[in-house]
């Protein structure tokens, strides 16, 4: 009986130690089931949080205040924010639409912190051309007409052509500032919101009849220009072959006898001919007619324009209204490339008054460095084409009086044109023969 019970009693503390043993297996499981969600857990909090960060950085390098932190973006900022896009975000222009675009930028815009860190191309140049796919997400293609109401202008048939928005608009955000060379390093302390007004201007920001005319002339010579990417973005200076052309230029130097108009001078590339076809002195088999009326609803060739005798007149109207001829014949409006600009003249440059001198010599400065008036005055005389005996002769004669002169000065300066002054059509100047006889002539 003894025997029995300390079986029994054996027995029984043995399956507490078998039940002991598969409860402390069960904690361990749970233990280890609990360990690993808590794992799980943490993996998808920190994939969570990852996302987020990686979210808010995209979102925060897209906002133009974080363009604004570096140094050499401060010309691109500033005429932005004065800009008529300057309630979006960059990003809507600079990057295609579709987050797969938006991630492979951001990936590819890494170069950008390195140029930072080590010094960034000096200017800064766009080498990528916004699409027309950026351009529409705000903008219709379905419009005919300007927003005056003035200009035709079919953007659907363009786009369908395969012309960019931008091969027009280049300036509409940026105000042309590569093309005018003004967002050098040397610029960037000066491009402040203060001086926006005067380092901007419509002029820059709108498309003006030489865009169109250029692009116009090269149809009509069977050319597609808008295919080519150069001809749309700015010119690139750090491209090798510029380089290359840039020092071949910087050997040769011009001697004063060149400066004094021994060889022609060369007027803007096409301007003379694309100014005439403008007029409608063209061909008549062109893809393309460049007359006023074919692109403009309100703006018409005047009157008195039409006149047989106005090529010759047309002087003494310009006289009496100056301002009127310049509403239509000034650079801004028809030379495609803009000439590079020193920005220390703009800051310093003040308004310019209305013109109130209505003579002839105000006249000829106001219009001495106006291409559209070269196409025929930079054009030499007949009597002037006999070089020896106009030369010796004639020309003394025919300028011996003040007033005599006044004349001469439409294309030729009483001084050498010097950088910060206004150059005439001739580089032929009185001073280069005559030094210090007609102080206080000419420009």
């Amino acid at each position: 009986m003894k025997l029995w019970k300390n079986n029994k009693q054996e027995s029984d503390q043995e399956t507490e130690t078998d039940h002991s043993r598969e409860g402390n297996g069960g904690e361990r499981a749970n233990r280890k089931f609990v360990k690993r969600w808590r794992l799980l857990d943490v993996f998808i909090v920190c994939f969570i949080a990852m996302i987020g960060l990686l979210y808010g950085a995209i979102s925060y390098t897209s906002t133009p205040s974080f363009c604004a932190n570096c140094h050499e973006m401060a010309p691109e900022h500033v005429t932005f924010q004065a800009s008529a896009h300057n309630e979006i975000k960059c990003t809507q222009c600079h990057i295609e639409p579709g987050a797969k675009n938006l991630v492979v930028h951001k990936v590819e815009s890494l170069k950008e912190v390195y140029y930072h860190i080590v010094g960034p191309p000096d200017p800064i140049v766009q080498t990528v051309a916004v699409t027309n796919e950026s351009c529409e997400q705000c903008h219709s293609r379905n419009r005919l007409v300007t927003a005056t109401g003035d200009l035709i202008v079919n953007h659907n048939e363009h786009v369908e052509k395969g012309i960019s928005c931008i091969n027009c608009h280049s300036g509409v955000a940026h105000a042309k500032i590569v093309e005018r060379g003004i967002n050098g390093s040397s610029t960037y302390d000066a491009w402040t919101n203060e001086n926006a007004k005067k380092l901007m201007g419509k002029e820059y920001e709108k498309p003006n009849m030489g865009t169109c005319i250029d692009c116009h002339d090269k149809v009509n010579q069977g050319k597609e220009p808008w295919k080519d990417t150069a001809y749309i973005l700015p010119e690139n200076k750090h491209s090798k072959e510029q380089e290359e052309a840039e020092e071949v230029t910087a050997v040769f130097k011009p001697t004063p006898e060149m400066d004094a108009g021994v060889l022609e001078r060369n007027l803007p590339e096409n301007t003379q001919k694309t100014i005439l076809e403008a007029l409608g002195q063209q061909q008549t088999d062109v893809k393309l007619s460049m007359e006023c009326k074919t692109c403009h609803q309100q703006i018409k060739v005047p009157e008195n324009h039409e006149n047989k005798d106005w090529s010759i007149n047309h002087g003494d109207n310009a006289v009496k209204k100056l301002e009127e001829c310049l509403n239509c014949h000034k650079n801004s409006l028809w030379v495609k490339k803009l000439e590079r600009q020193d920005i220390r003249t703009l800051l310093s440059e003040i308004e310019q008054p209305v013109l109130n001198n209505k003579d002839e010599y105000s006249v000829t400065r106001a219009t001495s460095s106006n291409y559209f008036c070269y196409v025929c005055h930079a054009t030499m005389p007949n009597n002037h084409k006999d070089r020896y005996s106009w030369l010796y002769d004639e020309h003394r004669r025919n300028s011996g009086t003040p007033e005599e002169r006044k004349s001469c000065f439409v294309c030729h300066d009483n001084k050498n044109s010097v950088e910060g002054k206004l150059k005439a059509p001739s580089d032929v100047y009185c001073e280069f023969c005559h030094e210090g006889e007609f102080e206080g002539e000419g420009v």
